[in-house]
């Protein structure tokens, strides 16, 4: 892979017709010379989907228990990507989610275009699947609704057929359903908003595709077909069904795997053609630590099969790409990337930010006044074990593999509480912070880390120092394999470092992320705050 400086340079000096933006600083797929950089997106999109509308392309991703849920990104070229919006702002019920609930909630959306209407549908593996709408991609969406309720009902994905019926594919979550690896299609109301009919199994995966799953629903030249992966997250491949008849029986093939590249378990993902006639295809590949990333891979059509990636010795099936030319759509699009770096200038959280439950309006301040976040100490629960226990963690995406994150913060205690703090943190199930701290004799900062965090792991304390100072600059320095270097600085000049390497480990089902904690260890009428200048990743 390549990704020169002098295309950065170009890309810093664009200004988009999305208004200003600050460019990626630590990842650009597009080399500015009509070729792209796999992936194309190096962040936690998990279980990508994709539907072009006239020019315009939108993307949404699984987003689990993170709140607002449901990210909706915009393209022109397929390559270059924007946060425009979340289509869904707190998740229900809201006495469960409320709380943190990792892994669950928000499971490998579909979004599909329909009647001048975007739907998404997707599964929470404790209720069943959910559907929810809108006329404007970038909000609001509907409420969602329950169209099939069911325990282990996920990945579903809509077709609405030619003569007007509606049907639902979806898969099972073997945690919770007792079954796994099977594909089933059910009958939907023509509005999309209930399930009609009982599920049928259409695919039983246990042979040949064991951890089937993520289906996504298509019509070709008078063939039904189901794009889905198989095999596992790490180590699968992408296999087609095929059928004339919407319930089957279909024919099945492997249209991508590894093969000799580097790109592990490439599937799950979305199939996109262009007003030129070319079709494309994006997936997700598990990268430990950064989470799964996406990528974009060229697709052909031979006697009525897909065939993604490059096909280099006519296996009938292909290979990941990494350098490959842009998708030819029209038009000189400028370079975009995911929003990363914030200076809270707006009065608005960037979209990039998101909650580890449903936030209580209070827990933040976003001052267009000042320029400033202001993060107000929530009490911690009273099982409190870690912050893998805490709701109140904002939390954003590592950007990439390699990058360094600063921020400038002022922190601003109750007088009458001591323990009170805040924390610069890298989140995974595994996790470490610089921990600011107020206690009876001063301000302490110091570099904790919690190993096994997700199986009841404390924090344990690697180096501390006492400061006169409540303005500090925290800083984390990221490198390809995962390690985490924390420093912080009176001045933002000079850098000291503290504490000791850590390295980084993903969530559950996610990617690690990077962002801030302020708590108190008491419940009482008031607290204290941090008030952050800005955020800055390059």
């Amino acid at each position: 892979m390549r990704n020169s400086a002098l295309v950065f340079i170009l890309c810093c000096l664009v200004m988009s017709s999305y208004g200003q933006q600050d460019i990626s600083k630590s990842w650009v797929a597009d080399l500015g010379d009509g070729t792209y950089n796999n992936p194309i997106l190096f962040a936690d999109y998990s279980d990508p989907d994709v539907c072009r509308v006239g020019d315009d392309y939108y993307m949404t991703a699984s987003s689990f228990n993170a709140v607002p849920g449901l990210p909706i990104l915009h393209s022109k070229d397929m390559v270059n990507w924007k946060i425009i919006g979340h289509a869904i702002d707190r998740l229900k019920p809201d006495s469960v989610f409320s709380l943190p609930q990792h892994g669950n909630g928000v499971w490998a959306p579909s979004i599909r275009h329909h009647n001048g209407e975007f739907y998404i549908y997707y599964g929470d593996p404790d209720y069943g699947i959910y559907m929810l709408k809108t006329k404007n991609p970038a909000g609001p969406w509907s409420d969602p609704v329950l169209v099939k309720a069911g325990k282990g009902l996920i990945d579903s994905c809509p077709l609405w057929d030619d003569d007007g019926n509606a049907y639902l594919v979806y898969a099972y979550a073997g945690s919770r359903a007792g079954i796994k690896s099977v594909l089933s299609i059910a009958e939907m109301n023509s509005e999309g908003t209930k399930a009609v009919s009982p599920g049928r199994i259409i695919y039983d995966g246990h042979e040949n595709d064991p951890t089937v799953e993520g289906p996504k629903f298509h019509k070709r030249n008078g063939y039904y077909y189901i794009f889905a992966p198989a095999g596992g997250v790490a180590t699968g491949w992408q296999i087609v069904l095929r059928s004339k008849n919407v319930f089957g029986p279909y024919e099945r093939k492997v249209v991508m795997a590894q093969g000799n590249t580097d790109v592990n378990g490439p599937h799950q993902g979305a199939w996109v053609d262009t007003p030129l006639g070319e079709d494309w295809f994006y997936h997700f590949q598990d990268a430990g630590a950064v989470g799964r990333i996406v990528h974009l891979q060229p697709m052909v059509w031979k006697n009525d099969w897909p065939v993604i990636g490059i096909d280099r010795d006519n296996k009938g099936w292909g290979e990941p790409v990494g350098t490959y030319r842009k998708p030819r759509v029209g038009g000189n699009h400028p370079i975009v990337t995911p929003a990363e770096s914030d200076q809270f200038d707006s009065g608005m959280l960037g979209l990039q930010w998101q909650w580890h439950a449903n936030p209580m309006d209070w827990w933040h301040f976003a001052d267009a006044g000042t320029g400033t976040l202001q993060l107000y100490s929530v009490p911690v629960p009273d099982d409190y074990v870690s912050l893998w226990d805490i709701p109140n963690l904002l939390l954003q995406k590592f950007p990439s593999n390699r990058f360094t994150a600063t921020a400038r913060v002022t922190f601003r205690p109750s007088v009458s509480i001591s323990g009170e703090r805040f924390g610069f943190v890298v989140m995974g199930m595994d996790y470490a912070l610089l921990s600011f701290e107020k206690t009876e004799q001063g301000f302490v900062l110091s570099q904790n880390e919690c190993l096994k965090a997700d199986r009841g792991g404390k924090e344990t304390v690697n180096e501390q120092v006492s400061l006169n100072d409540s303005t500090l600059f925290f800083r984390v320095s990221v490198t390809p394999d995962a390690l985490c270097l924390f420093s912080y600085s009176t001045d933002g000049r000079s850098f000291h470092a503290l504490g000791k390497p850590f390295t980084a480990k993903e969530g559950k089902w996610i990617g690690a992320k990077m962002g801030f904690v302020c708590s108190r260890p008491v419940k009482n009428n008031d607290g204290g705050r941090a008030i952050i200048d800005w955020f800055e990743v390059e």
